[in-house]
Formats: C-alpha cells, sequence, structure tokens
C-alpha cells in the first residue's frame, strides 16, 4: 500500500459548490479543503448536506455550479463514477455491501480486481495482491477470519470488512458515511483505532452523527449547516462555538 510523502498538499478542494433538489438546496455556494493524509470528520444536523456533499464527490450527483478538484488537478465534475475510483477515490455506504457467500478472503480477492475492470473471484492470486490481502487483513483485524464466509461475520466485522475491500483498491481519498452505527463501544473504539491507522496510508472523510465517537478520534472537524461550512477546526474548538451549540450540539444534547 501507498504512503503519502507529501501530506501538507490538497486532496480536496470544494469552492462555491451548490446543488438543489426542487428548490430546496442541499449545498449552497459550499467551500471545503482538506489536505493529503489527514482524518477528517464532517458532522451537521440532518438536511446539512454531508451525504449530498459525498454523492458529488464520487460523481453521483451534479451540482448547479461550483468546482471540485482531487489530488492536485482532476475534474471530478467531468469524470464518470467509475473512473473517480480508477483514480483513487473509496467511499463506503452505511450498510455493507459484501459478498456473504464469499470468505473474507475471496471478498478481498474480488475487490483487488476491481480497477483492472475485472472481478477475480476464484482466478489465482497473483504475489503482489496476496502480500496486499494479507497486510489489510492485519490492518482490519480478521487475518484470523480469512476463511470465514462473509455472511456470518459479525456487524462490526462487516463494516471492517468492507473498509478492507476499498484498501486493496488502493485509494488516495477514503469517505465513510456513519461508519460506526450500529456498533457496540468495543467495535466503535476499534473502528476509530483503524481509521487512524488507515490515515497513515491514505487521506480519509468520515461523515459522522455519534458525538462521543468523534470526540474520541477527530482532530480536525468541519461542521455544515443548511449547505453551508458552518465551523472548523479542532474538536474543542467546534464543540465551543456558539454556532454549533445552537445548531447542533445543544439540539443533541436536548434530544438525550
Amino acid at each position: 500500500m501507498q504512503t503519502n510523502t507529501t501530506p501538507t498538499e490538497i486532496i480536496l478542494s470544494v469552492q462555491n459548490l451548490t446543488v438543489s433538489f426542487d428548490g430546496f438546496k442541499a449545498l449552497d455556494g459550499l467551500d471545503f479543503a482538506m489536505a493529503d493524509g489527514e482524518l477528517r470528520f464532517v458532522i451537521g444536523p440532518n438536511g446539512a448536506g454531508k451525504t449530498t456533499l459525498l454523492d458529488v464527490v464520487t460523481g453521483k450527483t451534479r451540482p448547479q455550479q461550483g468546482a471540485v478538484t482531487f489530488n492536485g488537478g482532476l475534474n471530478v465534475l467531468r469524470t464518470p463514477e467509475h473512473q473517480l475510483v480508477q483514480k483513487g477515490i473509496g467511499r463506503k455506504f452505511q450498510t455493507p455491501t459484501i459478498f456473504g457467500s464469499l470468505t473474507v478472503f475471496e471478498n478481498l480477492e474480488a475487490a483487488a480486481g476491481f480497477n483492472d475492470g475485472i472481478v477475480r473471484v476464484f482466478g489465482r492470486v497473483s504475489a503482489d495482491d496476496r502480500a496486499k490481502i494479507e497486510q489489510t487483513l492485519e490492518l482490519i483485524g480478521l487475518h484470523g477470519r480469512a476463511h470465514v464466509r462473509a455472511g456470518i461475520l459479525a456487524h462490526g466485522e462487516k463494516q471492517w470488512l468492507e473498509i478492507g475491500m476499498l484498501l486493496v483498491q488502493e485509494p488516495r481519498l477514503l469517505l465513510l458515511d456513519e461508519p460506526v452505527a450500529g456498533m457496540t463501544r468495543q467495535e466503535r473504539n476499534r473502528t476509530g483505532e483503524l481509521l487512524q491507522a488507515i490515515a497513515q496510508r491514505c487521506s480519509v472523510l468520515v461523515v459522522e452523527h455519534d458525538m462521543e465517537f468523534m470526540r474520541s478520534f477527530a482532530t480536525t472537524v468541519s461542521v455544515l449547516h443548511m449547505g453551508k461550512l458552518l465551523c472548523q477546526g479542532s474538536v474543542q474548538t467546534v464543540q465551543n462555538d456558539p454556532r454549533v451549540i445552537e445548531v447542533y450540539l445543544g439540539r443533541s444534547h436536548q434530544q438525550h
């Protein structure tokens, strides 16, 4: 797996991004950027535009205006979805999408062939791919479960397997939408440690609602509200911002 050598470079730049659905502005002139090698958390109330941002970056949604640049020059808005994956943008949705009838190893083997345009499931594994898969199994903590059918894994293990399936494709930017939803406390902690380890290899953008998880593992947090960037900074900076307390944290505390 690759290691970033220039962590100060901008891996993702979003400028004046606007997305409207039937008159509702999901994103409203959003400006957002993150550095190469960064673990960034994005939070905000429902309807803030978090998932829409991921949809635009992965080519699923086309904005009405704005610019999105990846890895120093790729125009995301003019690049087809499958090419964005090949260029290094990987995305994990909330519900794990794995092959339940295949083993953990076979899932990773299949994923390793995606960037080549071939799905290899039972073919011969190259030495490079085998080494990549073994390394990924260690990283996601499933080496001892390599030959277990994925369908019988615990919820957290399925989430880690799907993250591993993205990692074997060697992304430059990994987008994760609520990766700890439905997890036990132990699974959440293990996932946080995993994300910190992954950030040593590629940039990671996490959309999250679990505030305790965010406080434990985030370094830089971006808060979206009504399609705009409301606040950005350290966990402490964000938690103490009166605007954030009003629109998100305060409301969350009142609910709990």
